[in-house]
């Protein structure tokens, strides 16, 4: 798979469309998940980070209007071009105002929109690359050394890390101050394809806590936002 061009949920029921779409942008490079309901595309959305969302306004059930307002109100911030055949000023304004980053009506232009693809996951990716840090990182007298995958913690004990551990450390130290999603976690120190259990993840985090806090059960450093992600503040 071909990571550097991009993740994409497909979500469209006009199955030949959306076939010569999946085609397209598979020829283009990109991984594509498809989903051919609103229903199906929020399940995949819980389960995996996409770097883009191509999503039909008009289908049964779970319609694209909704299924891109759960996203925002989730705040799941994954950038949403949205199709549709219906092309008045008022409906462009609505998928806006629910959370699209982009709105193009059918029939459009094929190259038009593998142009809109590759500006919106070029834009995200450049938002989602943070600072990098160095090898070395202090914080409330702990120190960790992400490239040796070992932590001197502030009353002076040794640790080794894991390569998973040292991995998520980096990834909410570069992002500290802000909310990591879970799906974002997965991604980054997981990969694509394997999910573990939220449960796995809360656990790293206890372990941080246990290891860097002063006060475990009044965690400074590291947050668990409910439902949403983890967040490290220095």
């Amino acid at each position: 798979m071909n990571q550097g061009k991009g993740n994409i949920l497909l979500v469209d029921d006009e199955e030949n469309l959306h076939e010569a779409l999946k085609l397209n942008l598979e020829m283009e490079g990109y991984e594509v998940t498809s989903a051919f309901n609103g229903s199906e595309a929020l399940k995949a959305i819980a389960n995996e980070y996409f770097d883009l969302v191509v999503l039909d306004v008009m289908m049964p059930e779970v319609d694209g209007i909704t299924v891109a307002e759960t996203m925002r109100v989730n705040n799941l911030d994954t950038p949403i071009l949205m199709l549709s055949a219906k092309n008045t000023s008022a409906d462009r304004v609505l998928g806006l105002k629910k959370g699209a980053d982009d709105y193009l009506a059918k029939p459009f232009n094929l190259e038009e929109l593998l142009l809109r693809v590759e500006k919106l996951i070029t834009k995200n990716q450049k938002i989602q690359e943070k600072e990098t840090i160095g090898d070395l990182y202090n914080f409330g007298g702990n120190t960790i050394d992400f490239k040796a995958q070992h932590a001197t913690t502030h009353d002076g004990k040794q640790i080794e890390l894991s390569k998973k551990e040292t991995m998520l450390l980096k990834l909410l130290v570069e992002n500290k101050g802000e909310v990591v999603t879970r799906e974002k976690i997965l991604q980054v120190v997981w990969g694509y394809n394997v999910y573990p259990t939220t449960r796995t993840i809360d656990n790293f985090i206890l372990n941080f806590r246990k290891h860097f806090e002063p006060d475990s059960r009044n965690p400074v450093h590291f947050h668990s936002v409910r439902s949403v992600g983890y967040k490290f503040n220095n």
